[in-house]
């Protein structure tokens, strides 16, 4: 099973760091976590229901104020910032148009809008960290977005509203990135709290607590580490595909749609739209049956769920790919009896990780033989751990 720093650890670890890279002890040091998705996938731009929470694994910024000359400038917001993760340093002025490594842009993006709306940092010097695991659909690059914007809140001492700082981070994902994203994972790292999954309301963006404290239970995340190329390139088609089913149908969005509904449309469908809708249509049911049965602890139920999510994501969305269809059906072998209620792909699809629910007492059990299992199975190492949910976005220190 694999382990991480307490966020108290990593933030210190992150605050000494800086000190190293740029001379100087920081002056704030802010944290935006990851999130897993227990069920509702690719709901989220259909306006749909999802249901993350955010994990025990953050993405620290440290900063501080920096000379404007130091970058050869006497003014303007002048960002040096220096990626623990893959060891490289950048420097960019917010709102010039220039060549940015992928990484960097998202940082970019979310410190221009902000400007754009009067947050003006001046010049700074920043660190980046993360015990987000990368490319594994578990938020990297939202936790980032995420913790950029508080790190702006926090240096300029204005505030945003929780559902505002989201939307502003999805734009720039939108914007400067270049994916059509929806909102889920933004939410998810800027509002969640500790102790609950959310489910949030795609359309009206209208949050539910749905309580996860049960100790009898965790979430164990198993990282498949394998991440297919398509993700990137696929997730924007498959949203084409849904807004073509919608538009067939005579709705805003597949939200709109019920079982009956689609059943009685499906002659002008193609048979792709026509699948995609299928699972929208059962996902969003399922987000809410879901809900009923973790607020009545009925794992059973909940599990079952999980396991029918993941059928459709694999057969009607088509997202799945074989090692996380080994991951869910060697989970799904050991049984309610070895302990595991239900299992399913999390995130965009095409790798990345899975989510279990599963038995507090048993998941360290339950890990080491699923690992060893699909090493047997794909000659691949994966690597598992559990989260109990977590707080979303904060400041760490602020001085």
């Amino acid at each position: 099973m694999d382990t991480a720093p307490t966020l108290s650890e990593l933030s210190a670890r992150t605050a000494a760091r800086f000190a190293e890279v740029f001379g100087q002890a920081p002056n704030w040091t802010v944290a935006a976590p990851g999130r897993v998705n227990l069920i509702g996938e690719h709901t989220d731009y259909n306006d749909g229901f999802v249901l993350p929470m955010a994990i025990e694994r953050y993405m620290v910024l440290a900063a501080g104020p920096a000379a404007a000359a130091e970058s050869g400038q006497s003014s303007g917001n002048i960002i040096r910032v220096f990626s623990d993760l893959i060891g490289s340093a950048q420097t960019f002025t917010v709102g010039q148009v220039a060549e940015l490594p992928p990484w960097c842009v998202y940082l970019h993006g979310v410190f221009d809008l902000l400007a754009k709306r009067g947050l003006n940092t001046g010049p700074l010097e920043v660190l980046v960290t993360s015990t987000v695991p990368l490319g594994g659909g578990l938020s990297s690059s939202a936790a980032l977005e995420v913790a950029t914007a508080t790190l702006v809140e926090a240096v300029t001492g204005q505030v945003l509203d929780g559902r505002d700082k989201a939307k502003l981070c999805q734009q720039a994902e939108n914007q400067y990135v270049g994916m059509p994203c929806g909102i889920m994972d933004q939410f998810s790292s800027a509002l969640c709290r500790a102790g609950e999954a959310m489910r949030l309301d795609c359309r009206s963006l209208e949050t539910t607590p749905v309580p996860l404290s049960d100790p009898n239970v965790s979430i164990l995340i198993i990282n498949s580490n394998v991440k297919h190329e398509l993700s990137n390139s696929e997730y924007p088609v498959r949203r084409a595909q849904c807004e073509e089913a919608a538009s067939a149908l005579g709705v805003k969005s597949l939200r709109d749609v019920d079982p009956a509904a689609l059943a009685a449309g499906w002659s002008k469908l193609s048979e792709v739209a026509y699948k995609r809708a299928r699972h929208v249509v059962g996902e969003i049911a399922r987000v809410l049956e879901f809900s009923d049965a973790a607020a009545n602890a009925d794992w059973s139920t909940a599990g079952e769920l999980m396991y029918a999510s993941h059928d459709s994501l694999r057969d009607d969305y088509e997202v799945s790919c074989p090692q996380i269809d080994t991951l869910v059906e060697l989970a799904q072998s050991i049984g309610p009896s070895g302990g595991v209620y239900g299992s399913r792909i999390t995130g965009g699809g095409f790798g990345g990780c899975t989510v279990t629910l599963c038995e507090t007492a048993k998941a360290a059990a339950i890990a080491d033989r699923i690992l060893a299992e699909y090493k047997d199975h794909t000659d691949i190492e994966a690597m598992a751990f559990t989260s109990r949910p977590a707080q979303g976005a904060h400041v760490v220190r602020y001085q």
